[in-house]
């Protein structure tokens, strides 16, 4: 049951924000309903698909993992590292800075990092399923944009100082991440194991 959850919450989640790179369909949904009880629908989706992935996930890892791969032990390190850049990049996206004017679209940069990351050390279906359904819809986000001519934000802000908050910003969230979150809510340390 827990995998046919995640992938209803991964068809939920993603195509609710699929929806949103269709420009004509989301323009004409703007129109019909308002601005604002459109977004209030699009968070309202994103939240139940959300909710549906994590519910699913959870189930999936407590009842039924199946292991596709077994990833080879220094993979683990090669994820750690690059959840750092993730995390500065994903952090870049609420900033404005020069990381951010690099990446264009530092989230997705981050989003497409992270999915990689957890792909390259989790070999289980689930796994494979989850990060693979993120890294394709944020490479299929990165083109679709490109294609609309949304270029991203290409100008950044005089001087240095938003970079080295935004880097240690991202250090600090990628330690709660890594010592908080991921031991207590997914089960597995990052650190030190």
């Amino acid at each position: 049951m827990g995998l046919g959850v995640l992938i209803l919450g991964l068809v939920v989640f993603l195509g609710d924000h699929i929806f949103v790179t269709r420009s004509d369909a989301r323009t004409a949904a703007i129109a019909r309903l308002g601005i604002k009880t459109y977004r209030a629908i699009f968070a309202l989706v994103a939240v139940l698909g959300l909710a549906l992935i994590v519910w699913g996930y959870g189930l999936y890892r407590s009842h039924e993992w199946i292991v596709i791969w077994s990833p080879p032990d220094f993979m683990r390190h090669i994820t750690i590292g690059l959840m750092l850049i993730a995390v500065i990049l994903f952090t870049a996206a609420f900033i404005p800075s020069h990381i951010k004017a690099k990446a264009k679209h530092p989230m997705l940069a981050g989003i497409k990092t992270w999915a990689l990351a957890h792909l390259l050390s989790n070999g289980d279906l689930g796994s494979i399923l989850l990060f693979g359904s993120f890294l394709g819809w944020s490479v299929y986000a990165r083109i679709a944009a490109k294609r609309r001519g949304d270029v991203g934000i290409t100008t950044a802000p005089a001087g240095w100082t938003n970079d080295i908050i935004v880097v240690l910003v991202g250090i600090v969230v990628y330690l709660a991440l890594g010592f908080a979150f991921h031991p207590i809510f997914i089960g597995i340390p990052v650190f030190g194991r």
